[in-house]
């Protein structure tokens, strides 16, 4: 049973850093033009360039992006 305990708390760990991480998400980044997403806790994992203010521009077009916010259901989609 020593296999099984350890692939079960590998997933469970799996599941419990993607959940936290969701947990932390607000939105998400859109460039309208192009059709990209970013969620905001991948911004710099991503390494987006921003602009004066620090908002996120488009890796595809280069224009400002616009920020949504989670909407109750907890999806930034």
């Amino acid at each position: 049973m020593g296999i099984v305990n350890k692939v079960s708390a590998a997933l469970s760990n799996s599941a419990e850093s993607e959940s936290v991480d969701a947990d932390a998400s607000r939105g998400a980044y859109w460039c309208d033009g192009c059709d990209v997403r970013v969620r905001d806790v991948n911004v710099d994992e991503q390494g987006l360039d921003r602009d004066d203010e620090g908002t996120p521009l488009c890796p595809d077009c280069g224009d400002q992006m616009r920020f949504e916010r989670t909407y109750a259901d907890g999806c930034a989609c």
